[in-house]
């Protein structure tokens, strides 16, 4: 989606330093922004996201074992090659699709884990005075049209930052920056206060910040000023807390399911889906679910956590368990009969 306005946003900062250690091993030497879903990286969605929203210049800031996202974006000529003489044609435009030739790529690396508001802070110099992207590729948002393209029409109409947010559990606000809006169930509100992840019991409401920002210039002043906070680190919350007593921040609940990708559930629910969604895997993939015997899987887990108990279940005990187990493994595959039906 390219936009002629004045306007339009070219910039967009991914940032990547984190470990990713909720999925270790997996993660060890192997950036937590490389791991796929289907057949393309997390890190490319989010690229794709925000081209599709008017990006032009796409800033990631990196830390240590992150050199596999700059050589994902990087021309392989060798690669190239081997796939032109086999003549594989298909899959050498996949690859040369990858990275658009009006794109550039910009790569900054923080020197420490100090916070996100520390990353973004990094992206100062290839970012200027101009409004920026944020994208937290952990967070894949699938929708019709890009959640930053929305968000950047937002930005063009109000003229101020803008946060992608989304009602969570109240139990989950401890994981979020939680927003008060102004006006508590539009789709756009100016936002009245953000706590970074405030407890159940007195977070000001259960809408939740999810790694989409537009975010205006003047924040980088105002992480600045912040200096170090909790742990050492520079929050962004905090970072927009400070330019909202300067500036309207606006709240925008986007259009799109959202998964989070950061959890090892979100991730294996996002590849699902988009497995099911795939044009070429889409209904082959479909057939082996519903032919999937998920309370044989149940009842074999059951049998495995009883024998992991060293023989301390008597045998009637182990009996029930499997029984239970196989139990709920028939209502899950119901279940999945039922979503495999409404699944596109």
């Amino acid at each position: 989606m390219k936009s002629s306005s004045k306007w339009a946003i070219r910039t967009a900062v991914f940032p990547v330093a984190g470990r990713g250690t909720r999925f270790l091993p997996a993660t060890k030497a192997s950036p937590k922004e490389m791991l796929p879903v289907v057949d393309k990286p997390l890190i490319q969605y989010a690229v794709e996201e925000a081209l599709a929203a008017g990006a032009r210049r796409l800033v990631f800031i990196t830390g240590a074992s992150k050199r596999a996202i700059e050589d994902h974006f990087d021309s392989d000529q060798e690669l190239e090659l081997m796939l032109q003489q086999q003549g594989k044609s298909d899959l050498l435009n996949q690859l040369r699709s990858v990275l658009p030739s009006y794109a550039s790529c910009i790569y900054i690396r923080q020197p420490a884990p100090l916070g996100l508001g520390h990353a973004v802070l990094c992206a100062q110099p290839a970012v200027g005075a101009e409004p920026f992207f944020v994208h937290l590729a952990d967070d894949l948002i699938r929708s019709d049209v890009a959640c930053l393209a929305q968000m950047a029409q937002v930005y063009e109409a109000k003229r101020a930052s803008v946060l992608g947010v989304q009602v969570v559990p109240r139990q989950d606000t401890e994981k979020y920056g939680i927003v008060a809006l102004e006006a508590d169930r539009a789709v756009t509100s100016r936002v009245r206060s953000i706590v970074e992840k405030p407890k159940p019991a007195v977070a000001p409401s259960n809408l939740a910040v999810v790694g989409r920002y537009v975010l205006a210039p003047a924040i980088f002043e105002h992480l600045e000023r912040l200096g170090s906070g909790a742990g050492g680190e520079i929050q962004l919350t905090d970072g927009i807390g400070a330019l909202m007593r300067e500036e309207a921040v606006y709240a925008y609940r986007f259009t799109g399911k959202r998964y989070d990708c950061g959890s090892k559930l979100g991730y294996l629910q996002a590849t699902v889906e988009y497995a099911l969604g795939h044009p070429e895997l889409g209904r082959s993939f479909r057939k082996y679910l519903q032919g999937l015997d998920v309370s044989a899987g149940g009842a074999a887990a059951g049998a495995r956590g009883a024998a992991g108990n060293g023989g301390a279940l008597d045998g009637g005990e182990a009996s029930a368990r499997r029984a239970a187990a196989g139990a709920r493994g028939k209502r899950a595959s119901r279940k999945t009969q039922a979503t495999l039906r409404r699944s596109p």
